[in-house]
């Protein structure tokens, strides 16, 4: 059953603006009313009742880009594996997850979306929004951590076995420059689902081709992606100055302090700013784990990897392998690292990836009718609380 609730002397941050001394009643798995706390409202409720006692109140967190944690990876293909690694970022104020595949063999990736439509039937709490395919359209000398075995080239039986499986899937992050790429992003836009540029070894021509052609963002910017190059002598940009200079473009980062170091993630937030970024984990089976060896992906076909300050790493320590990150570090780091204002951390955490997404008319800021995901968190970002579809998990 929802529980009729009621949040008071709360730090109300909206993400539009903060609300000292804040009160919020939550009622059917809704917001229905948000403001100054009131006497009146209190006096009168019969309900449970959470005093937040000075801490922050904010929207659920929603991590648009997550292969796992706890343990747990969406390429291991079962539902209790989805179910785990949805819990897991719960318990740090996830209250909406777009589980990631990899790039795979192609009946493990189907597998995937599968148990990805089957957990959200199964989930006690309503986090699992639907599928991210980061994979297998992506270009050779950008792959990354990225299994260059199963790379795909977008042709239409593939698009079609892929993506045209159900509705399940969200987002796709492709390179537009390979061979299909722009005919992929069309196929996406025609079918409503968020075209991002990733793992793209394109030029700005490309990239604007690509804008023109259904893609709106951009796939943990800096990673896997070109950079200015010189070609037959002449510099040209690449997909991270592109992101920069098209406002058409919005962007993604992974705040874990080690795939971005300070100064860059100071240098995305005054260009692009808060509107344009959020914030994304891209997290591995270890996020909320112990440093050692793990396998990213499928623990039948994946790569080892080990996890050690604070980053999984190929073996061989040449590249990142995702992160281990949660969200609640990632809104920290913004404002420790970059040093920008909490709300703003806040909306990239919330509104502007439930923006990006489409899921904002429901989801991403405190208001009046909107669904009840909410986060209590301390001066230090620790997580206290956590609400989702107005039922208290902690």
């Amino acid at each position: 059953m929802d529980e009729l609730t009621l949040i008071k002397n709360g730090r109300i941050l909206t993400p539009f603006r903060e609300i000292e001394k804040g009160m919020l009643v939550i009622d059917g798995g809704k917001i229905d009313w948000v403001g100054p706390c009131r006497e009146d409202i209190e006096e009168a409720f019969g309900g449970k009742v959470i005093d937040a006692g000075g801490m922050y109140v904010s929207p659920g967190f929603i991590d648009m880009h997550s292969h796992g944690g706890g343990g747990h990876d969406l390429m291991d293909g079962t539902v209790e594996a989805v179910l785990g690694m949805a819990k897991a970022h719960l318990l740090h104020g996830t209250t909406t997850i777009v589980p990631s595949t990899l790039t795979a063999p192609l009946e493990d990736t189907l597998e995937a979306i599968a148990c990805v439509r089957e957990a959200k039937r199964l989930s006690e709490f309503p986090v699992i929004l639907g599928v991210h395919l980061e994979g297998p359209f992506f270009s050779k000398a950008q792959k990354g951590a990225q299994d260059e075995r199963f790379l795909r080239l977008p042709d239409r039986e593939t698009v079609d076995a892929i993506v045209g499986s159900g509705e399940d899937i969200v987002r796709v992050s492709a390179a537009p420059e390979i061979e299909g790429g722009m005919e992929l992003g069309r196929y996406l836009r025609d079918r409503g689902i968020l075209a991002a540029i990733g793992h793209s070894d394109a030029t700005y021509e490309e990239v604007v081709m690509a804008v023109e052609n259904g893609y709106s963002h951009v796939t943990h910017l800096y990673s896997g992606m070109s950079g200015v190059r010189r070609i037959k002598a002449f510099r040209v940009a690449g997909v991270i100055e592109s992101a920069f200079l098209l406002d058409e473009l919005t962007v993604e980062i992974i705040a874990d302090g080690k795939h971005l170091p300070p100064e860059l993630l100071k240098l995305i937030y005054k260009i692009k700013g808060a509107d344009r970024i959020a914030l994304v984990t891209d997290s591995m089976r270890a996020a909320g784990m112990p440093e050692g060896e793990y396998i990213l992906g499928s623990l039948k076909n994946g790569q080892k990897v080990i996890v050690e300050d604070g980053v999984a790493k190929l073996l061989d320590r040449s590249a990142f392998a995702s992160s281990v990150a949660t969200m609640d570090l990632l809104v920290e780091n913004m404002v420790r690292l970059a040093g920008t204002p909490l709300l703003d951390a806040v909306k990239m955490a919330t509104y502007t990836p439930a923006r990006i997404l489409g899921i904002d008319r429901n989801k991403g800021s405190l208001a009046r009718g909107k669904d009840a995901d909410l986060v209590i968190f301390d001066e230090n970002y620790r997580v206290r609380h956590v609400i989702s579809a107005g039922r208290v998990v902690i």
